[in-house]
């Protein structure tokens, strides 16, 4: 009978052994939540152009091996009803392994991403007139040969010819080599997008056409600690911020003028496909900002002649000769006038303000001019000196390194980067000093900014009829946060 007992319990546990391995999935085996289970939450994201969906293994995906920024495992459910609409099916590409994957399979389409892709730093650069591409780039710093040769591969979809003012070109840099441009972006319309990329040692361009909706999107919100971080999380994209920001800098000191408690208002376009999937964002259209109880509000228009400029309610363009502040970022540490010398320990002018930033903070030329002069002087440390029209002299002191193609008796436009921040000469900190010099005699640089053009006639007429139309349709988002617009 004990051994009768011995083999049922045997065959038993075979029994209980065998069901535990069939019901078992095996490795690579896809494991699917139950049929009542919750749908994972699809976010519409326009920072990758693929998405590569996973599901949840025992094992490490396959893909994981292929390139790390992009294999964010999640869990995908095969016939869940709610799934996202625009998830690929395996017809379209998606491939659930169930087993191990074979030496010679083909690599997932997460694999194409460039590795830049996740590293490369972005910058935006706004077309000026009588801009060209290549002195564009090289105004940003960037080598007159890699210039060349990015210009060279884009403008065969992009013509030379077809560049505006007011139009925007991503850059993308490689922090770690010493800021090389591996790409570069150019979108002629909204759903257009003209891309060159460094593969390889060589670059490529592609078109990418993308069917998509207009909307006005809206974002909104009291400033605490600044503009910048207050209006990216109220939902204003970081690069149209800093666009923005710097349209702005002609108006608005961003260090005086914003206190806590201001409020600002932003319209700007955004891009969805037909299923209503985030494509990406176009441009600001509109800023109301709330300033200590001054209220300013400023609209973006392209004039008959293509030219795109910032103005205010009467028609008046926002840019100026001189730009406020030559940096982004910083904050003013000392102003124009006497003060004692933190170094020499004496009472003396301040021929110029001085604007606190970390190392290596790109400087712009204030204005239009020539460079007069590009090296070190005793106190200044390294200092660019550029002569402007009516005997006007700008001078960019204690700078860290001046930037790539900068030399004396080169043209340079108001925006173009022509050193970064540093503590060079007599200075205690990182920052730069910054003068305008008027006929030999120091002037104080937040007076000499002075306005250019205003609209009239046919042009105003246009402008105020833009407004209004913006105005109608930016009442019916009401709570929400987007409507439609006409393309």
């Amino acid at each position: 009978m004990p051994q009768r007992a011995l083999i049922v319990t045997v065959r038993h546990l075979a029994w209980i052994l065998g069901a535990m391995v069939v019901a078992a999935p095996q490795a690579g085996t896809p494991v699917l939540p139950d049929a009542g289970a919750a749908a994972p939450t699809v976010l519409a994201m326009d920072a990758a152009p693929d998405v590569t969906l996973l599901a949840a293994e025992a094992t490490p995906p396959v893909a994981a091996d292929n390139d790390p920024a992009d294999a964010t495992p999640g869990p995908v459910a095969a016939e869940a009803p709610d799934a996202a609409p625009d998830a690929p099916d395996a017809e379209a590409g998606l491939s659930v392994a169930t087993g191990p994957a074979a030496a010679d399979a083909p690599p997932p389409a997460a694999a194409e991403h460039e590795p830049e892709a996740s590293t490369a730093a972005e910058r935006i650069l706004v077309v000026r007139p009588r801009d060209t591409l290549v002195g564009l780039l090289t105004g940003a710093g960037i080598d007159d040969a890699e210039a060349h040769a990015a210009a060279a591969a884009i403008t065969v979809l992009f013509p030379a010819r077809a560049l505006r003012p007011g139009q925007e070109v991503a850059i993308h840099l490689d922090p770690g080599d010493d800021n090389t441009l591996v790409a570069l972006e150019i979108e002629p319309a909204p759903g257009r997008t003209i891309r060159a990329r460094l593969r390889d040692g060589a670059w490529q361009a592609q078109e990418i056409i993308a069917p998509r909706q207009r909307l006005l999107a809206k974002a909104e919100g009291s400033i605490e600690t600044g503009l910048y971080p207050s209006a990216t999380a109220a939902g204003l994209p970081p690069g149209l911020t800093l666009s923005l920001i710097r349209a702005l800098g002609h108006e608005i000191d961003f260090q005086r003028d914003i206190q806590p408690g201001d409020r600002f208002k932003v319209l700007f376009e955004r891009f969805r496909d037909d299923e209503g999937g985030l494509l990406g964002h176009g441009r600001v259209l509109q800023v109301e900002m709330v300033l200590s109880g001054r209220r300013l509000a400023y609209w973006r228009h392209q004039g008959r002649d293509g030219t795109t400029e910032w103005y205010d309610q009467r028609g008046q363009s926002l840019r100026r000769a001189f730009l406020r502040t030559p940096l982004d970022g910083a904050r003013i540490s000392s102003h124009f006038g006497n003060r004692r010398h933190p170094i020499l320990g004496y009472t003396r002018m301040h021929a110029g303000m001085d604007f606190a930033a970390p190392t290596g903070t790109p400087v712009y030329a204030a204005g239009n001019g020539v460079v007069a002069s590009i090296r070190h002087e005793r106190g200044y440390g390294k200092i660019v000196r550029i002569r402007h029209p009516g005997g006007i002299e700008t001078r960019y002191a204690h700078l860290s390194r001046f930037a790539r193609g900068i030399r004396a008796g080169r043209p340079v436009r108001q925006g173009d980067v022509i050193g970064a921040v540093g503590s060079t000469g007599l200075s205690t900190g990182p920052h730069l000093h910054y003068e305008v010099v008027v006929g030999g005699r120091p002037v104080n640089p937040a007076t000499r900014t002075t306005r250019t053009v205003r609209l009239a006639g046919r042009d105003l007429t246009a402008f105020n009829a833009a407004r209004r139309d913006l105005a109608r349709l930016a009442e019916t988002i009401g709570t929400r946060t987007e409507v439609a617009m006409a393309d």
